[in-house]
C-alpha cells in the first residue's frame, strides 16, 4: 500500500484544491465601537445548481489515529465546503486532483492551529479528520435541491502518516 506523507498547509500548496482560511493573514478591522474585530471575506463560497442556498453547520469530529488507512474520498459537485475550526488545534486535510472523474493520488496537509480551509467545488477530499481530541468546526456549504455528494472508494487505499 502506498504511503502519503503529511505536509504543512500553505496557501501555495493548497491553491489547486481551494483556499486556506488564516486569520493571521485576513483583512480585518474594528467594528462595534472597537469592541469587536471583523475578519472579512474569508472564503469564496461556491453555490452551483438550481435554487442553491448556503448552509452554516457545526460538525463535531471524533479524532483519528495515525497512521490513517485512507480508503474513500468524496466531492461536492454543486458547491464548495469551508471548514473553520472553533479551537486552535490542527487537523488533517486530504485532497486529490481529478482525472476523468477519478481521484488521483491524494495529498495530505496538516493545518497550523487556527487555520481553516475552503475546499473548492467538485474537488475530491477526505472526510473531516481531527487529531488528538474531539473538535468542533463551523462548516459552510451548499444546501438546496440536487445531489451534492459523490464518493469514490480506492481498491487498495493509502496509508497517511508523517514522513519517517
Amino acid at each position: 500500500m502506498e504511503q502519503i506523507n503529511i505536509q504543512p498547509l500553505t496557501e501555495e500548496a493548497f491553491a489547486p484544491f481551494g483556499e486556506v482560511i488564516d486569520l493571521n493573514k485576513a483583512e480585518n478591522f474594528p467594528i462595534n465601537n472597537g469592541m469587536c474585530t471583523r475578519f472579512n471575506d474569508l472564503a469564496t463560497v461556491e453555490l452551483g445548481g438550481e435554487k442553491p442556498r448556503p448552509l452554516v453547520n457545526v460538525f463535531r469530529g471524533k479524532p483519528y489515529d495515525l497512521p490513517l488507512h485512507l480508503k474513500m474520498v468524496e466531492r461536492h459537485p454543486l458547491g464548495s465546503q469551508a471548514f473553520i475550526p472553533m479551537n486552535k488545534r490542527p487537523f488533517l486535510v486530504i485532497v486529490s486532483e481529478d482525472r476523468d472523474n477519478i481521484p488521483q493520488t491524494p495529498v495530505a496537509f496538516l493545518t497550523k492551529p487556527g487555520q481553516g480551509i475552503n475546499i473548492g467545488q467538485n474537488i475530491w477530499h477526505g472526510v473531516l479528520t481531527t487529531l488528538g481530541e474531539v473538535s468542533d468546526f463551523v462548516v459552510v456549504d451548499r444546501g438546496g435541491p440536487g445531489n451534492n455528494l459523490e464518493e469514490f472508494f480506492f481498491d487498495e487505499g493509502f496509508v497517511v502518516n508523517f514522513a519517517d
